[in-house]
């Protein structure tokens, strides 16, 4: 089983890190939306919203995107954190996709180069905080300690 640190000290600011990229996302969106409403679902014209080249469909998928981020990053359970693993690695295969794709006409969310960089470094940083906010009982968080000041990894601390 993977080792995921249990009540991690830094968890409210990876909290706050992953609500504020699904705030982004969520703006991006419902901007988006807003500039290609007239357009064909998979355009590739050259609506560009907060740096970012889009369509409707990239659009419309990033609220749905946004909006379930942000209910991860507000709730105080799992949730958020399996919700964070899941969209980082999303994001990631995403952007790598649409970067094997990025100048033929299977670029059918309209990425630019631009998009496909903001991409990952939101799918390093989600799949970052997914690792760090795991919620557990306060019994488990202590033998978590334990198991890092265990007596025999303490023979090899320099003194």
């Amino acid at each position: 089983m993977p080792h995921f640190p249990v009540n991690h000290p830094a968890r409210p600011l990876y909290r706050v890190l992953a609500g504020l990229i699904g705030v982004y996302i969520l703006v991006f969106g419902v901007w988006g939306v807003a500039q290609t409403i007239g357009d064909p679902l998979f355009d590739r014209g050259s609506h560009w919203v907060l740096g970012l080249r889009t369509n409707l469909a990239f659009s419309l998928a990033s609220v749905a995107f946004g909006v379930v981020l942000i209910i991860g990053a507000s709730r105080r359970s799992n949730l958020g954190h399996y919700m964070n693993l899941t969209a980082g690695v999303v994001f990631l295969a995403t952007s790598i996709l649409m970067m094997s794709v990025l100048q033929t006409e299977a670029n059918f969310l309209n990425f630019s180069m631009s998009t496909v960089i903001v991409s990952m470094l939101f799918g390093l940083v989600l799949l970052g905080t997914g690792l760090y906010d795991k919620v557990g009982p306060e019994e488990h968080a202590e033998e978590e300690r334990r198991n890092r000041s265990h007596p025999v990894a303490d023979v090899h601390l320099r003194r």
